[in-house]
């Protein structure tokens, strides 16, 4: 998703000078002339990804307004502009939560570069913070993405099932994010805190299933040479998440019925049963009810998993998460890789969004992975998921942001054929009226117009016919005053 950069500044000049250079870079840019209205602007709740920030200004001074900022619970990033480099100036700034500065006039390039890096530790602040939670067992509805219908459904349902200690059946497709449902659960319980253990119930050998869940003690069995405690002891006063709990053998489900039943376990070799405080959710994408009728569920467990059942909603469903999914796997494996991809582009969301995800979220994570390794460009390109989007990427060397988009729409096939057809007409003149040779200003300045018009305003084909990169071109339209009603974003 493009970022969006918000300028303050009293001087109209200078944001039009920042605005072209954040655009030129595929930012989007809003305006405030000062403290208020910037405070104003950020109240309303309007897209706002990084701040840059005048000091001195008339009314509410750049630092006051940065501690209002911080002080009414604003966390973006701020960057502060300033004419002088006063030390005691840009202290201040620092102290007071400014994460960059630079001195007016700054080049394009700095400008840029400093927007980039306080994007970058945002994205590293978010991650820490994800990381500690989910290691802390902490993680709640609230870090869920998603806020389409289904996924509000699944987060309303689950907040109210994790204020008791009600067993829980999640159910979906393989990959739609059951597991992250769960430990939401845990996080929102008065439970949060304590143990969350997984069990992924397929991938337990079956002759392993009992001592795995249960534990064993030393010399037991032939192998058993230290004592295993089981994981329903290891998560005893937390939460036990059963995955894929309809593999399980029958004489396993036999156990685990009596160990949700009477809140005690017997591991093997122990004389005596062991008790167990343990909050029980389970997640499957079989469809249990059906193994019940064929016997290979027993039907008292099925009952007594399925109290408060919560069904996981495929991607398809909640195509409306795609655009935000996408983001937070940039910023992941941007910090994971190194990398500096800013997002992705507007065509690139457009077909992530309208494809099906037969593999649900774990796909689309995974397809972002290798789209970040790919990746040359500031933001995704469609090349950058060949496996869906069916585009290669330019050769190396070639301005990658020239390539061609996908599913050019049928009116310009059409303009290709007109093209072809007026190309003896010469539309664009090389010589004056009096035979004289134009200049390359003009001739270049009637190129491009022409190439706009044939291509009814889609600017990615229009720079890949011209041979330049999009910026580029968009420079020119803006240097030699061409008016454009563009079809795509840039």
């Amino acid at each position: 998703m493009t970022k969006t950069v918000l300028v303050v500044d009293d001087d109209p000049t200078q944001r039009r000078l920042i605005q072209a250079v954040l655009e030129r870079d595929g930012f989007a840019v809003s305006h405030a002339e000062g403290g208020d209205a910037a405070m104003s602007h950020l109240a309303s709740g309007a897209p706002t990804d990084v701040i840059l920030l005048d000091l001195v200004m008339p009314g509410l001074s750049g630092q006051d307004t940065l501690k209002e900022m911080r002080a009414r619970g604003f966390t973006q990033p701020v960057i502060v502009l300033t004419a002088s480099g006063g030390v005691d100036t840009v202290v201040k700034a620092m102290q007071a939560g400014a994460t960059d500065f630079f001195i007016k006039p700054a080049s394009p390039e700095r400008i840029t570069v400093s927007i980039r890096n306080a994007l970058s530790m945002g994205d590293l602040k978010g991650e820490v913070e994800r990381l500690t939670k989910r290691a802390s067992h902490r993680t709640t509805f609230a870090d869920l993405i998603g806020t389409s219908p289904a996924m509000t459904q699944v987060k309303r349902m689950g907040e109210r099932a994790a204020k008791s200690s009600i067993p829980i059946l999640i159910t979906g497709e393989s990959g739609v994010g059951k597991e992250l449902i769960a430990r939401a659960v845990h996080g929102a319980s008065e439970r949060a805190g304590k143990p969350f253990v997984a069990v992924n119930c397929g991938a337990i050998p079956e002759n392993l299933v009992e001592s795995i869940l249960f534990g064993h003690e030393k010399g037991s069995f032939t192998g058993a040479t230290d004592k295993h405690l089981g994981k329903f002891k290891e998560a005893d006063g937390g939460t036990l998440f059963l995955d894929e709990v309809g593999e399980l053998p029958l004489d396993m489900q036999v156990k685990l019925l009596r160990a949700l039943q009477e809140g005690e376990i017997d591991p093997i070799g122990s004389k005596r049963s062991q008790k167990v405080d343990v909050r029980i959710v389970s997640a499957t994408n079989r469809d249990v009810a059906q193994a019940v009728a064929q016997g290979r569920f027993r039907e008292d467990l099925y009952y007594r998993l399925n109290v408060f059942p919560i069904e996981a909603p495929a991607l398809r469903d909640r195509r409306e998460d795609i655009p935000a999914l996408t983001e937070a796997f940039i910023r992941r494996f941007n910090i994971e890789e190194g990398k500096r991809v800013v997002g992705a582009a507007p065509e690139t969301l457009d077909f992530l969004t309208r494809f099906d995800w037969p593999g649900n979220v774990r796909q689309l994570e995974n397809a972002v992975y290798r789209a970040i390794i790919l990746a040359d460009a500031p933001y995704l390109q469609p090349y950058d998921f060949p496996a869906i989007s069916g585009i290669v990427a330019p050769p190396l060397g070639a301005d990658p942001e020239a390539a061609p988009s996908p599913d050019l729409p049928a009116m310009l096939q059409a303009a290709h054929a007109a093209l072809a057809g007026t190309a003896s007409q010469s539309p664009v003149r090389i010589l004056d009226d009096r035979g004289h040779l134009r200049t390359l200003e003009e001739i270049e300045r009637d190129l491009i117009q022409h190439a706009i018009e044939v291509y009814s305003g889609h600017m990615s084909e229009v720079a890949r016919r011209l041979g330049i990169g999009r910026s580029t071109l968009y420079r020119k339209v803006r240097e030699q005053g061409i008016e454009v009603d563009m079809k795509e974003a840039s």
